[in-house]
């Protein structure tokens, strides 16, 4: 006994603190996951809205 505290409470209690410390950890893992994703899909509609600013500018020069 660790302070008077049977080693089974004393196990439960580092396991929920192990499993915050995990939680946490997958939680800053989705959030940067999810970070990657919306900057891929942010520069795929910056490159369109460049290609269709390119087109604009072709067809008035052929104008």
């Amino acid at each position: 006994m660790i302070i008077g505290m049977p080693w089974w409470v004393f196990m439960m209690i580092l396991f929920i603190f192990f499993s915050g410390y995990m939680a946490f950890r997958a939680m800053r893992a989705e959030k940067e996951l999810e970070n990657h994703y919306i900057e891929r899909e942010g520069q795929v509609y910056i490159e369109r809205m460049q290609e269709e600013r390119e087109e604009r500018h072709k067809k008035e020069a052929t104008n």
